[in-house]
């Protein structure tokens, strides 16, 4: 979603290594927000993570707007059965459905054969298997390692505000509880993506073939 750090540099590097083309999807999903003013807090800074994404390597950055991803009309919920509702699906209720509709929208928008969480987020990791499994989404889920702070928390987009004090407080509530190449400035195909089976960021790397020897990685 956004205000990357190292955990999402290391997933970087990873798909960097496993695929000849790399993409870095961008989007604060309102969906899978609780409350509209945790969604509107959340943090944002684009120029810093284009800059991420150019420093690792990534081909193309997807970085849609709200409408484009839930364009007017859409009215669909991808709702995951038992392994959403413990845990953080029972500490926020409708979570879970949020992840699972967006990243279903991603997977099918983008095309990737491959896409890489943490296992920071494990129930997260499994919702997604789960739900890629149910609906025949070939792309493969794979979970990478957690990168953590030097006293051993895991690095987090949501807990981070700038201030150590509340990032600490927070870490402990949630513990409690358990050279990028962007089309027209944003990938402005997504509308005509959404409305063709096979466009996209698929028809993007078939129009403008990028690293497609491994041996070009570095």
């Amino acid at each position: 979603m956004g205000w990357l750090h190292e955990g999402h540099r290391s997933l970087m590097q990873r798909a960097r290594a496993d695929n000849a083309t790399a993409i870095a999807t961008i989007f604060v999903n309102p969906r899978q927000f609780n409350e509209a003013a945790d969604y509107q807090r959340y943090p944002r800074n684009e120029a810093s993570d284009l800059a991420i994404c150019a420093d690792e390597g990534i081909d193309l950055v997807f970085a849609p707007d709200v409408n484009e991803v839930y364009p007017p009309g859409f009215d669909t919920t991808v709702s995951v059965g038992a392994i959403a509702r413990p845990l953080e699906g029972a500490a926020r209720p409708g979570h879970f459905d949020g992840v699972a509709t967006v990243v279903a929208i991603l997977f099918n928008l983008v095309g990737a054969e491959r896409a890489y969480f943490g296992q920071k987020d494990a129930q997260q990791v499994m919702v997604i298997r789960q739900m890629a499994r149910d609906l025949a989404i070939p792309t493969e889920v794979i979970a990478c390692p957690t990168v953590r702070e030097p006293d051993g928390l895991a690095l987090s987009s949501r807990l981070w505000r700038g201030d150590p004090r509340i990032h600490a407080g927070r870490a402990r509530d949630r513990a409690a509880r358990l050279a990028p190449l962007r089309l027209g400035g944003r990938w402005d195909d997504a509308r005509r993506a959404r409305a063709c089976a096979g466009c996209g960021a698929r028809a993007a790397v078939a129009r403008r073939p990028l690293r497609r020897d491994p041996a070009d990685r570095q």
